[in-house]
């Protein structure tokens, strides 16, 4: 059964979904002549999904949108495989760091990554907020896998594969080895992933990142127009206002999945 998933060049909301797939034998095909900024627009794709959000999965049975959801439905497609864990409480596990893969690490890397490269103005006080969630959540991370190899059990999971995908966003455009080796089990871990077959055919070869916010032109994430320098944000700390109220204030609301494409 071939499915079709409607996506630029593939970013780590792809990657994850097409790694589920080669763990279950089951083929996604991605159209070579889909362009964001226009095939995302066509009433064809609206009727997909009305926010022009990418990837989008076309089914035998219908559509899905939102990454995490089509990933769920492709590893369901062969439960032998045990991408969903072998019991209950397995299960609800998986779905525990899915979580928090999304919320913890995923929400930071996005608010940290778009004020780096220009997507949102520049406000240094969200970038210490973002960055130090991240890091709570990368020494959380660190310290469950000093004695674990795998999130759950004793393979790899439906949670490695959504964990992994997220953090590799980090470690190929943000989080340098200087960042990254406060977290030595983190990184054990995100290597001994993209090293398994099923993610290295899908990923590639994969070189960490030397410079925060690095990004070369053909890896801005299929967005058509250039990076303008952050525009910077003053904030008037004079007015009294206590430094963490000015936090909660200044905080966007940013997207759960890093790196969705917009209209």
């Amino acid at each position: 059964m071939a499915l079709v998933m409607h996506v630029g060049k593939p970013n780590k909301n792809a990657l994850k979904i097409l790694i589920a797939a080669e763990y279950v034998g089951v083929e996604v095909k991605c159209p070579e002549n889909f362009q964001m900024g226009v095939s995302n627009k066509t009433t064809e794709f609206l009727n997909m999904n009305p926010l022009g959000k990418v990837p989008v999965l076309e089914t035998p049975d219908g559509v899905i949108f939102e990454s995490n959801a089509i990933t769920r439905y492709v590893a369901r497609l062969n439960t032998d495989i045990g991408l969903f864990g072998s019991s209950p409480i397995e299960y609800g596990q998986i779905e525990q760091w899915i979580d928090f893969a999304s919320m913890e690490i995923d929400l930071n890397l996005l608010t940290w990554l778009r004020q780096r490269i220009g997507l949102d103005s520049y406000v240094s006080l969200i970038e210490e907020a973002s960055v130090a969630a991240l890091k709570r959540a990368l020494d959380a991370l660190n310290i469950y896998l000093t004695s674990h190899t795998f999130l759950v059990g004793d393979a790899v999971t439906l949670a490695d594969i959504i964990m992994t995908c997220n953090l590799y966003s980090g470690f190929k455009f943000m989080m340098t080895k200087s960042f990254t080796s406060k977290f030595p089990h983190v990184e054990r871990y995100f290597w001994t992933m993209v090293n398994q077959p099923n993610f290295r055919k899908i990923i590639g070869e994969l070189k960490q990142t030397e410079i925060i916010g690095e990004l070369k032109h053909d890896m801005r994430f299929s967005i058509t127009n250039a990076y303008a320098k952050p525009k910077i944000v003053e904030t008037n700390e004079s007015s009294g206002m206590p430094k963490e109220k000015i936090h909660q204030i200044l905080r966007p609301k940013t997207l759960l999945i890093c790196c969705h494409q917009v209209r």
